[in-house]
């Protein structure tokens, strides 16, 4: 059957001849009408756009200026996106592993169309993988404008939308390549200013979603290094694997079927949350007030970023610098590495470098954020963290903070983020003895029921299409969805993918330090040596740890007899291949619970600890129930999953 499928995936592919009808066809078809005469293409006067003047006035060829924003809360990521799309006076290019047609997504979407009619050139570069998944927008596209581009990075069999039969054929035929995808995440306008980060072009992203959003970060840089910003960008638009989006077969064969449609009128599920935003991105004093006052006065940024080159049997070791200089900045720790990543499963390459660094003396404290099982988009990934707690504490000596599902001190825009209506009190405390999940001004407004229709104790029914850490034929399923909590609500996970070393040198890209960001992706990162700039980012990585976001990994106390024997036990199980059948785990989740005696948090190794923090379990918010059993095959098979995770 599945060669009956790769025969007819062959068979549909389109014929040169008949690509270059259906490229005729939306070349043909493109506006040639242009808005704006004037010279600056009508652009916004935006003070979030001046700052890119203000440094290149400051900046000499040896003493470079630039401004720098960290954009932590969605919305306001979302509403510097539209403010600079329409400030643009000449180009906009954009670079994206996901790009959606949800509310957050279709914005964007026509800010970027209004912004080629008025006479900006745009471009557009979407990993194929999670490509807009809709051939009568893309087809429609294709057709717009000739001031519009759209291209799809890797095609696999040439198309933009695949099947499952497409997902299992290119695990078989060419699992290397079907693997390599974008992972690079850029907007820059006018080659002066950019936005460079883990969020993607989807509701989750911008804290618009009603059950499940990702707590992410961005940078804003403006100044000369935004070109080198545009040089990657062009790498990656003229390199072989870009395809324009008309000679793609699907698309391809919807341009000849119907010529180029109209773009769908668009169907917002929050039409008054969208105006709103459209509103605020116009305002100048919001963006002064929001991104300008905050911005950061800086020397010299980096952005390091690997070229498509990457994705090559042969390259050079300039083609893909992100993975060995993240690598040479941790190394050069003398204190403290404070490392941010939503994936915790680490290649031999990572794990002989914090071994190495933890021999020192003394070593380099290592502290990480990550996800929990209950915030996690992705238990499969969760699982190999799961396994190696045992090594990630005891051999590297890493103190880990795991997010929790319903933070109550995020920075979220909770009245975006929440569905119309009042408030609903949560139904439980979340085992504090006060409101659980997410906490607003106006109190607690999380869990919700508004958002998650709850089944079986709170089980979300929404089926993410799409996530960053499924590659391949795994995308699909229940293994591969966040699993089921005791409570409903507006679940968050992190995603973010951030660095301080030493309090000094602050790193925020798209790498999650794992062996699929070191060997298959492309990513890019921000590297900003300046310790003030350092220390804002420490204190958002620190807050996503704060006892109110996080749950604290140590290890259990030990028990008063066959505690060597468990704990040699355990580690013969982590050493299996591929089974990891020990129920007893070295460490498990501890919430730190205030008193009298413990009136600030304090480390696993402090005398205090078990006094001050409470074990809640290996899994707690997971309503594990009758599916204990699939959730232990997760912990255990992972370590199969390592190539690709």
């Amino acid at each position: 059957m599945l060669c009956l499928a790769l025969l007819g995936t062959a068979c549909a592919s389109l014929s040169d001849r008949q690509r270059e009808r259906a490229a005729g066809i939306a070349a043909a078809a493109r506006s040639t009408v242009v808005e704006c005469t004037q010279a600056d293409a009508c652009a916004l006067p935006s003070p979030l756009y001046d700052l890119a003047g203000q440094a290149e006035a400051s900046s000499t060829p040896t003493a470079p200026r630039h401004y720098a924003v960290i954009l932590d809360q969605g919305s306001d990521a979302l509403l510097a996106r539209l403010n600079l799309i329409r400030s643009a006076r000449q180009r906009i290019d954009l670079q994206t592993y996901i790009f959606d047609k949800d509310d957050s997504a279709r914005l964007v979407l026509d800010e970027l169309l209004a912004a080629a009619r008025r006479g900006v050139q745009v471009r557009v570069l979407i990993d194929q993988l999670s490509a807009i998944a809709d051939l009568e927008i893309l087809a429609a596209l294709s057709g717009s404008h000739r001031n519009f581009s759209i291209r799809i990075y890797n095609p696999s069999f040439g198309k933009a939308k695949l099947n499952y039969f497409d997902y299992a054929g290119s695990v078989l035929c060419c699992f290397r390549r079907f693997n390599q995808r974008m992972h690079t995440k850029l907007l820059l306008v006018d080659d002066r200013i950019g936005i460079s980060g883990g969020r993607n072009y989807q509701d989750d992203y911008f804290d618009w979603d009603a059950e499940y959003n990702f707590r992410d970060r961005d940078v804003l840089v403006a100044g000369p290094e935004a070109a080198a910003m545009a040089v990657n960008f062009q790498a990656f638009w003229d390199a072989r694997r870009s395809v324009p989006a008309e000679r793609l077969n699907d698309v391809g064969r919807t341009l000849l079927k119907t010529g180029v449609p109209a773009m769908p009128v668009p169907r917002y599920l929050r039409p008054e949350r969208v105006q709103a935003a459209r509103v605020e991105a116009g305002d100048p004093e919001v963006m002064r007030t929001r991104f300008v006052e905050p911005a950061f006065a800086l020397g010299a940024v980096r952005y390091i970023a690997d070229l498509p080159q990457k994705h090559r049997r042969e390259r050079r070791e300039d083609d893909a610098p992100a993975a060995p200089e993240l690598e040479a900045l941790i190394r050069s720790a003398r204190d403290e590495v404070l490392l941010q990543t939503p994936y915790l499963v680490m290649s031999k390459q990572a794990q002989a470098m914090f071994r190495d660094m933890r021999q020192r003396q003394p070593p380099p404290q290592v502290i990480v954020s990550t996800n929990s099982l209950a915030a996690t988009d992705n238990p499969i990934v969760y699982s190999m963290s799961f396994k190696y707690k045992r090594r990630y504490l005891r051999e590297f000596g890493f103190r880990i903070h795991e997010y929790k599902p319903f933070p109550e001190d995020a920075p979220v825009d909770y009245a975006a983020l929440m569905p119309e209506g009042p408030p609903v009190a949560s139904p439980g405390d979340g085992g504090r003895g006060g409101s659980g999940g997410l906490r607003g001004p106006s109190g607690s407004i999380g869990p919700s029921s508004g958002g998650s229709s709850g089944t079986g104790g709170g089980e979300t029914t929404r089926r993410l299409q799409r996530t960053e850490s499924r590659p391949s034929f795994f995308s699909s399923g229940a293994a591969a969805e966040p699993l089921p909590l005791k409570r409903a609500g507006v679940r968050m996970g992190l995603h973010a993918k951030s660095m301080v070393i030493d309090g000094r040198i602050a790193v925020i890209g798209t790498h999650n330090f794992d062996p699929r960001s070191e060997n298959y992706n492309t990513e890019a990162a921000v590297v900003i040596e300046d310790p003030v700039f350092a220390q804002a980012l420490a204190g958002s990585i620190r807050r996503d740890m704060a006892p109110e976001n996080a749950w604290v990994i140590a290890p259990r106390a030990k028990p008063p007899v066959f505690s060597g024997l468990d704990y040699s036990l355990g580690k013969v199980s982590e050493a299996l291949p591929i089974f990891d059948i020990w129920p007893w785990r070295y460490a498990t989740s501890y919430e730190f619970r205030p008193g009298p005696d413990c009136p600030l948090p304090v480390g696993p190794k402090d005398p205090a600890f078990h006094r001050c923090y409470v074990a809640v379990g290996d899994f707690p918010e997971v309503n594990v129930g009758p599916k204990w059993l699939y959730t232990r095959v997760l912990t255990a098979f992972g370590a199969g999953l390592v190539p690709i995770l």
